[in-house]
């Protein structure tokens, strides 16, 4: 497994977060959120379907267990897709609580897989609902 550590940013309870629309620049469209389908569970993580990069911040929002609302933490990464299949690049895990960065460097126009750790799997994996602004 390839990791991408450099692209990572971590926000800090109790800091500000910038908007993730502030990360567009003239060259790429401004960010916008999403909310992504779960396309699978494997090794402890659930990974969306993948998403379209459209700035080179991605950030999700929202962060709420659907069985637990009270949890609003979660530990985040992305898979960063080839275009040409190869294995994806992973970026380190990222704890988020309510809201934060997960990733930052991410090229624009490129695509990525949203995962999350699960807390448990008994009697059905977590389900954590978000947005990823990307």
């Amino acid at each position: 497994m390839k990791t991408f550590a450099s692209v990572i940013t971590v926000a800090a309870a109790g800091v500000a977060v910038l908007s993730p629309a502030a990360a567009a620049t003239a060259s790429t469209p401004r960010c916008a959120p999403v909310r992504p389908t779960t396309d699978f569970y494997a090794g402890g993580r659930v990974a969306s379907a993948p998403i379209a990069s459209r700035c080179t911040t991605v950030s999700v929002s929202g962060v709420r267990d659907a069985a637990r609302p009270s949890d609003t933490c979660q530990t985040f990464l992305l898979a960063l897709l080839s275009a040409d299949g190869r294995d994806p690049t992973y970026t380190e895990p990222v704890r988020v609580c309510s809201r934060g960065v997960v990733a930052t460097g991410v090229p624009a126009g490129s695509r990525f897989r949203v995962l999350y750790e699960v807390d448990y799997i008994d009697p059905s994996p977590q389900s954590v609902r978000y947005m990823v602004w990307r």
